[in-house]
């Protein structure tokens, strides 16, 4: 058990550094097995920071994410988070006024992240094999840049599924509705 623990920590060690020492836009920590971002990555990185524009946290065991990472990596235009067990997003995700995409596809959220109503650059939101049933029609109506939004896989009621264009200048992908059983 602390062989693979120490695997773990070296690989993600080995994958700040390189991006760190490459000085590259992207930090991959998916498939890490972390159950939290490593607080030690802040003061790593803290060189390059302002030069990350992409992070991967993909199929990790991530229960929540700190207003501390918003913060930090502010200058965002994509995240990647699904195959976590995310329910909810700190208020400071309204800060990332460069987020174009973020993928939260396989969490745990029952309800639509409303903080990213208001991030006004977002143009792609992926909310796959979540467990939403409501969704804030009107304020998604507003996002000027939202191109697509992902609800497949969800107990979305049925008012979401009239959210057809020209109501709204994005796509929406939704399952298919299930058949109505005849008695």
């Amino acid at each position: 058990m602390q062989k693979r623990m120490g695997e773990a920590v070296a690989r993600v060690a080995r994958k700040v550094n390189e991006t760190v020492e490459n000085k590259t836009d992207s930090l991959d920590l998916a498939n890490c097995k972390l159950i939290a971002f490593p607080v030690g990555i802040y003061k790593a990185m803290r060189s390059v920071t302002e030069g990350i524009h992409r992070i991967s946290l993909a199929n990790n065991e991530l229960k929540s994410l700190t207003s501390r990472f918003v913060t930090t990596f502010s200058q965002l235009r994509e995240l990647n988070l699904a195959g976590n067990y995310l329910h909810r997003l700190p208020e400071e995700v309204t800060s990332l006024l460069h987020l174009r995409a973020i993928d939260l596809s396989r969490n745990r959220f029952r309800r639509f992240p409303e903080p990213l109503t208001t991030v006004t650059a977002l143009e792609t939101i992926d909310l796959e094999e979540n467990e939403i049933t409501e969704v804030p029609v009107e304020k998604l109506a507003t996002m000027a840049l939202l191109r697509s939004l992902n609800l497949r896989a969800n107990p979305v009621g049925p008012e979401v599924r009239l959210l057809v264009r020209p109501l709204v200048p994005f796509d929406l992908l939704l399952s298919p509705e299930k058949p109505v059983p005849e008695a």
